[in-house]
């Protein structure tokens, strides 16, 4: 055992050594300059040829104010709602620093509770980096800061170095952006206002940041916003900042504040592309809003200026072609998203977004969740089915040539024979857009004709959670599922056209994916920053489900609802998708080169909640097939320009042909199609027996050739249409709704 006098020298030294560290590390730090921290830079962003797109954050939104040009309510405001005890506490929290050190050692992060005068040190040095030496110096700098500088001092230093969000670096800054006059004249309810952004501008903004986490709508954090602004002023008036009168005078109206405005240069589509592209580094870095603020960073994007010129171009010459908002209400708050993403690479080479931020649309449509996808959603249905099999081919896969029963209004069985029911204890039943009697048709031709029914009941033999697998795979993301019911093989789930375009990038690389990215490179002050290497391909799906699932996207535009893209004039695979009530149309389509995908939807601009299209463009309703696919086309022809007309792998036999149950054994007898597909609504579809391919048409499926004289309108001839060389004007085989079974009602294509 050691003696008393030993313990004692070696409790002496280590308490000498600690008090001399503590000396040097006071000694070392220097007291934060606010005027420092005003000293912002601009951000750089090019195209992915390297020439400059566009310049943003010039440090215009930054202005410093002495104290006696700050409200006492602002004042007082965060005081009462971060730090009361700011006028008696020395500046640190030690027991928020020691929540954070042991949260550090967990695992977790550094963050604990802070005083204002440990905020306004993390706001002027700006680094955000959840390490001990930072605490340690975070301490170091505070105690200094609560020995040298004033409290008028620290909480005038702290809300001008604050973000407050929209760019609006400090008080000055946020009482322009928000409500357009200087700090000095904004009133008590304002403040409490500005103070609950401080809580983070993201989720309390009351315009909204749904381009940042979905779950930050307008509607959100409009709600978010009033509850804390009524908290503070609650805090406040508790505190005696506020009087009874003044206190019921702040309570009684929320002040709204201003709608967003367009910075210089984001503008049309730059808006959109820069968007994304912040989005990524944040997402792909430690860099902060705040620090990315500040400025100083460039931004290599993988963004074709071609391409995006062709994107918008193709957006509006449709739109101009076609819709008329002038006149035609319905034609009103008509919107486009579209993005294009490269196969077997993931690089996102051209967006379309909106109108543009100088329109006060400042909602990314390309990057946005919330948008249904219909039926372009069958494809993951197909490949899981082709994958997993479903409960009667024990883990093989099924063949496309499978039958299942296309007619209308049909129950949904569960494995055990028994009805699938739905919330109010009943049998649930899909629909189709008409009551065609399809009768047994195999699944290539239900692709075709995107009919409803043989997918809700596949989807459902497979198992959903095998289709939710292969679609999270193929690239879409598990945040925008939507809840498991049958209708959600049509497409009731709402992944953004960026992920759309990923997916089916998927099936163009033969089942490999690719995570899409939109920064090659970021830089600060020209040196290069670590987190922006290429993303690398990885199997996400079998090569022959995908190159098979291909192949008969390929039919649906040579001989079903997507023929309008067959003016692409080259080959090309792809899938139309409209949704219940008509509130989205779809096209998704690629090539060997380019994934691309075009939605089309209505939204109301006050509470941001989607519209029927029934009407819109003069039309009964409008389908995938229809204007979304002539967007793609536009596009496409330009973007494709001096690229070679590259075939698909070829599709080999996959599965075993597991007919649903009930399906007639041997194949059933002549059954009438119609003519050519069509998705209107308004119009039967006439009777025409499909006649076997003559010898001069090709058949695309080689193994799925009929034998000569079949004459099976969705069997072995994997649907040639009666009239192949007629295109189609809109497509088929809509859904009228989802009877009373479901959540969302039945999408189609």
């Amino acid at each position: 055992m050691p003696s008393w006098k030993l313990v004692s020298g070696l409790c002496i030294a280590f308490l000498g050594t600690m008090v001399v560290l503590i000396g040097v590390g006071y000694t070392m730090v220097s007291v934060p300059s606010e005027n420092a921290a005003a000293q912002s830079q601009s951000n750089v962003y090019y195209w992915a040829d390297g020439k400059q797109m566009v310049t943003a954050g010039t440090g215009a939104n930054r202005q410093n104010v002495t104290i006696d040009r700050i409200p006492k309510a602002m004042q007082y405001a965060v005081i009462s709602a971060e730090n009361k005890s700011f006028y008696q506490d020395s500046g640190v929290d030690p027991m928020g620093i020691a929540r954070a050190l042991v949260n550090m050692a967990r695992g977790g992060n550094t963050q604990g509770g802070s005083t204002i005068t440990q905020q306004f040190v993390k706001n002027t040095y700006l680094s955000q980096e959840q390490t001990v030496t930072r605490k340690f110096k975070e301490m170091f700098i505070s105690i200094k800061v609560g020995t040298k500088l004033s409290k008028s001092q620290i909480l005038q230093g702290y809300l001008n170095t604050s973000y407050y969000g929209r760019g609006a670096s400090g008080i000055q800054a946020a009482a322009q952006t928000y409500y357009g006059k200087d700090a000095v004249k904004l009133t008590p309810s304002e403040c409490a206002v500005l103070a609950a952004l401080l809580k983070g501008p993201t989720y309390f903004d009351p315009a909204g940041n749904p381009n940042w986490d979905k779950t930050a709508t307008p509607k959100a954090n409009l709600e978010r916003s009033k509850g804390r602004w009524a908290w503070i002023l609650g805090e406040m008036h508790k505190d005696k900042h506020l009087t009874d009168a003044e206190y019921q005078q702040a309570i009684k109206h929320y002040p709204m504040p201003d709608d967003r405005k367009a910075t210089k240069g984001m503008t049309g589509q730059i808006s959109y592309l820069a968007d994304t592209a912040k989005k990524y580094v944040m997402n792909h870095s430690h860099i902060t809003e705040q620090q990315f603020a500040q400025g100083g960073y460039q931004i290599y994007t993988t963004f074709e200026k071609k391409k995006v010129d062709a994107l918008t171009k193709a957006v509006q010459k449709i739109k101009k072609a076609r819709l008329k908002p002038g006149s035609r209400p319905k034609d009103k708050y008509a919107q486009f998203g579209a993005a294009s993403v490269v196969p077997n690479d993931g690089r996102i080479v051209a967006l379309y977004g909106g109108d543009g931020y100088e329109h006060g649309h400042f909602t990314n449509n390309a990057d946005t969740a919330g948008v249904p996808v219909g039926s372009t959603w069958k494809p993951f249905v197909l490949a899981a089915a082709m994958q997993y099999g479903t409960y009667k081919t024990d883990g093989v896969g099924v063949s496309p040539m499978s039958k299942y029963n296309g007619d209308d209004h049909l129950k949904v069985r569960n494995q055990d024979g028994s009805y699938v029911l739905n919330k109010e204890n009943k049998p649930f039943f899909q629909n189709n857009e008409s009551n065609h009697p399809w009768g047994y048709i195999t699944l290539r031709k239900a692709m075709e004709q995107s009919i409803n029914t043989p997918f809700v009941q596949l989807g459902w033999d497979v198992g959903i959670p095998h289709v939710q697998d292969v679609a999270m795979r193929a690239g879409i993301l598990k945040d925008s599922l939507a809840y498991p019911n049958p209708s959600f093989a049509l497409g009731t789930s709402t992944p953004s056209a960026i992920r759309m375009a990923d997916a089916y990038a998927t099936f163009a690389a033969s089942g490999q994916h690719t995570e899409p990215y939109s920064v090659k490179e970021v830089k600060e002050n020209g040196q290069e920053l670590p987190g922006f290497k290429k993303p690398k391909p990885k199997e996400a799906i079998p090569a022959d489900v995908a190159n098979n699932v291909t192949n008969t996207l390929e039919n649906v535009i040579q001989n079903g609802t997507g023929q309008n893209a067959r003016a692409l004039g080259r080959t090309a695979a792809g899938k139309t998708g409209t949704t219940d009530s008509n509130k989205s149309a779809w096209f998704v389509g690629y090539t060997k080169q380019l994934s691309t995908s075009v939605a089309m939807f209505r939204e109301n601009p006050q509470n941001h909640k989607l519209l029927s299209m029934n009407g819109t463009a003069g039309v009964a309703s409008i389908h995938g097939g229809d204007i979304p696919t002539s967007v793609w086309t536009e596009y496409m022809k330009v973007a494709l320009q001096g690229l070679p007309d590259t075939p698909f792998p070829p599709a080999v036999k996959i599965g075993q042909v597991a007919d649903e149950a009930g399906a007639p054994s041997p194949s059933p007898s002549v059954t009438a199609t119609p003519s050519a597909p069509t998705e209107s609504p308004s119009a039967s579809p006439s009777v025409t027996a499909t006649p076997s391919p003559s010898a001069s048409e090709t058949c695309t499926f080689k193994w799925a050739c009929p034998d000569p004289g079949s004459t099976d309108p969705g069997g072995t001839n994997g649907g040639v249409s009666s009239t192949p060389t007629a295109p189609a004007t809109t497509g088929s085989g809509n859904n009228r709704g989802n009877g009373n079974g479901g959540l969302f009602g039945g999408p189609n294509g």
